[in-house]
């Protein structure tokens, strides 16, 4: 049995639950991603697009699956210690994937901003909900479509038009049961015309050694001349293992930041699809990640142009260490009359070890003569001219290697907009280039 097929048996022999559980908005978009998924299998190491990745492979343990919606507590004394206190966050926590905001969330939300469950959302917002879930994401994807078959609730953002939220909202994934398991997470980010918004998310784990698994899935809607930042930061543990899938539709003149940084964790794979609707839209993706142990950190990007007068960026940045492996594809494709587009895309690799492992493969595809397109890698060593002249300052060895990777990732970095968390991300990659755990989650901040 494949590892596909081990979920549609399940899903065969337990709809009535799921869907007893579930809203009747999720219930109506299973069937069009069970159809989907027949005759279909997940994605293997070789197939294209997946170098690196065997997505069938992290599907095939038998994890568990909360589908009668068990509550789990979590320790939030151990998770969400606060060591920056000008980092303050409207925040609510995932556990496993069931949604818990903060006990002040609902009173510190501003007027026109809305956090909540995706199930609540649902009954609460029907009609706004119902153009967008699963609309944005399709079921092209196996993984996507999966997802969508066995959802049960997930994360609801909106911003009525116009609103300005200057305090970024938090989300905290946490693992923290005592069985293998699966969580199955969806995030709905609805920002409507002239709204601006920034969302920290952490994924975080608690027990080290219990395997788990996370199939999650981002929509992401902005409308004219809106601005979204999302930034996704994960720490979590050698045997956590992520499949995340996110899908953004842009509108006329809307602003798009998406940057991660893969601190800790096992096998990841991150995929990012990109189409703005509009023109004088811009987006940028950014990535860091520091890779160690046996660590595989695999990031897929598809941006298409198919409207004039559109920017794009990607900046992507890895550091390996030990025998950690690490895969960038990145796709940007230009339709014929997408005139005046401008997009760049880099990515840039230190191997700190002789067995750490890249793969990269930048893509153009351009069917249009006014545009203005660039793309490069380049995978490499530390630098042993810098490091002796440093050395012979005085500099101690290992301090001239952390002060040498430092500054390869400051430009990453410095994509962040928001200043408090970028001297946050400083403080917790040089924690994790000294071999320290950063504890992702006490970026979090104190709930407010």
């Amino acid at each position: 049995m494949s590892a596909l097929d081990q979920y549609l048996s399940l899903y065969a022999h337990h709809a009535d639950t799921i869907a007893a559980h579930s809203p009747a908005l999720l219930n109506d978009r299973r069937a069009v991603a069970l159809a989907a998924l027949q005759g279909q299998r997940l994605p293997r190491r070789g197939d294209e697009g997946y170098e690196k990745t065997d997505i069938d492979a992290l599907f095939a343990p038998d994890y568990g699956l909360n589908i009668t919606r068990m509550p789990f507590g979590v320790d939030m004394a151990a998770s969400l210690r606060c060591g920056v206190p000008n980092l303050s966050t409207l925040m609510a926590v995932v556990v496993g994937d069931i949604y818990h905001p903060s006990a002040t969330l609902a009173a510190n939300l501003p007027k026109g901003v809305t956090m909540m469950s995706l199930a609540e959302a649902a009954r609460l917002h029907h009609d706004r909900v119902a153009q967008l879930f699963g609309t944005i994401a399709g079921t092209d994807s196996a993984t996507t479509a999966l997802n969508t078959l066995l959802v049960q609730d997930g994360v609801y953002v909106r911003l009525e038009p116009g609103v300005k939220l200057d305090k970024p909202l938090q989300l905290i994934n946490v693992f923290n049961t005592t069985a293998p398991s699966m969580a199955v997470r969806r995030l709905l980010i609805d920002i409507a015309d002239g709204a601006s918004a920034r969302l920290i998310v952490c994924d975080h784990t608690q027990l080290a050694d219990i395997d788990y698994l996370s199939s999650q899935v981002i929509e992401i809607s902005l409308g004219r001349d809106a601005s979204f930042e999302l930034y996704d930061m994960e720490e979590s543990s050698s045997r956590t293992h992520r499949v995340s899938e996110l899908y953004a539709r842009q509108e006329a003149g809307s602003s798009l930041c998406v940057s991660s940084l893969a601190l800790l964790g096992g096998a990841t794979r991150n995929s990012y699809n990109i189409r703005p609707q509009g023109e004088h839209c811009t987006t940028e993706l950014s990535s860091l990640a520091i890779g160690g142990g046996a660590q595989l950190i695999d990031n897929a990007t598809r941006v298409h142009h198919s409207v004039a007068r559109c920017a794009s960026s990607q900046l992507f940045k890895y550091v390996l260490f030990d025998k950690a492996q690490g895969a960038f594809e990145g796709t940007v494709i230009v339709d014929e009359g997408a005139d005046y587009t401008d997009a760049h895309q880099t990515n840039r690799n230190l191997l700190a070890s002789p067995d750490a492992r890249m793969h990269t493969m930048p893509q153009l595809e351009i069917y249009c003569d006014e545009v203005k397109c660039s793309h490069g890698a380049a995978t490499g060593q530390l630098d042993d001219e810098a490091l002796f002249y440093m050395r012979q300052r005085g500099i101690d060895a290992a301090d001239a290697r952390m002060m040498l990777v430092q500054a390869f990732m400051a430009d990453v970095i410095d994509t962040v907009h928001y200043e408090p968390l970028r001297d946050r991300l400083r403080h917790l990659v040089e924690l994790r280039l000294s071999g320290r755990a950063a504890i992702c989650a006490d970026c979090g901040a104190h709930p407010s």
